[in-house]
């Protein structure tokens, strides 16, 4: 009898820490299962941040089809004189563009979703490139590009009555932002056909004028003269009259304020640059944390 009951206690013994192995091994892979590879912070960053610009590209989307809805191109697109210069088409393909960039960005991080971050450091690397290439050819191609705004500015001042967002657009030009009038000077606005000076002939009261827009500031004038700049090109006008507008072209306005803003222009773009590069790092570091978290559970 004492033998037989040696024997049994080893054997029940024994038998403890098997069980006990057995219990804590489920509470060691459950311990393994909660500890995530994915970190929050960057996560969450991702998010926030594409959030903005997912709503930022969606007003700037719905302004610009708003700007067509108001002008009627749905319905009728042949008064589409020039598309690539149309300020609501230029909103509508830059708001899709911030909208479909911060819409991969803000799922992909939300829902881990490793597609739609690469897509999203995709759309920034090409997006950089674009933006680098623009920067260089328009650094080496500098006689181009201004014959290129040439033309641009000379079709706002052709259909300048044509299209209303162009009409504000050239408006804020020459009085909110340089301080110009037309391409080289006030001259230019006679290709226009209702400054033309020989539309006169045809009733025209805007006839060897030029837009309120090229008026010089008064700092008295709480509102603006709309006539101000009614026949200030006819030869007959004395110097004191046509003193009241701007004699500078936009061209060489553009070009002095370029030079004389080219750091903060220059500090500007790589800022954005920078932002970019980050977002396409931060991306493809969740998508490797997210790999990592699949391949433990694997």
């Amino acid at each position: 009898m004492p033998s037989a009951q040696s024997a049994s206690a080893p054997r029940g013994g024994s038998s403890a820490p098997r069980g006990g192995g057995a219990a804590a091994q489920p509470k060691r892979r459950r311990r393994i299962r909660d500890s995530s590879e994915v970190s929050c912070c960057l996560k969450y960053v991702i998010f926030s941040f594409n959030v903005i610009f997912w709503l930022l590209g969606l007003g700037i989307l719905a302004i610009g089809v708003w700007a067509w809805t108001e002008k009627d191109t749905f319905n009728n697109l042949s008064k589409l004189t020039n598309i690539a210069l149309d300020p609501a088409f230029i909103f509508i393909w830059a708001g899709a563009v911030t909208f479909i960039i911060g819409f991969t960005g803000c799922v992909g991080a939300l829902r881990e979703n490793t597609a739609l971050l690469a897509a999203y450091a995709i759309f920034l690397a090409i997006l950089l490139l674009l933006e680098m290439t623009c920067g260089i050819l328009g650094f080496i191609f500098k006689d181009w590009i201004k014959a290129q705004a040439t033309n641009g500015f000379q079709a706002f001042i052709v259909h300048y009555r044509d299209d209303p967002d162009q009409q504000n657009l050239i408006d804020w030009i020459q009085e909110g932002w340089l301080e110009c009038c037309g391409i080289e000077g006030p001259q230019d606005w006679d290709k226009n056909i209702y400054f033309n000076c020989s539309s006169a002939a045809v009733g025209s009261r805007e006839a060897c004028g030029v837009p309120f827009s090229c008026c010089k500031p008064k700092d008295e004038e709480l509102i603006k003269n709309k006539q101000c700049g009614y026949d200030v090109r006819k030869p007959d006008y004395s110097e004191e009259v046509q003193k009241i507008i701007n004699e500078k072209g936009c061209l060489m306005a553009g070009e002095e304020w370029l030079e004389n803003n080219l750091l903060t222009v220059a500090g500007v773009a790589v800022g954005v640059a920078f932002l970019q590069i980050l977002g396409i790092c931060f991306a493809q570091n969740l998508r490797a944390d997210i790999f990592a978290q699949k391949a433990k559970w694997g």
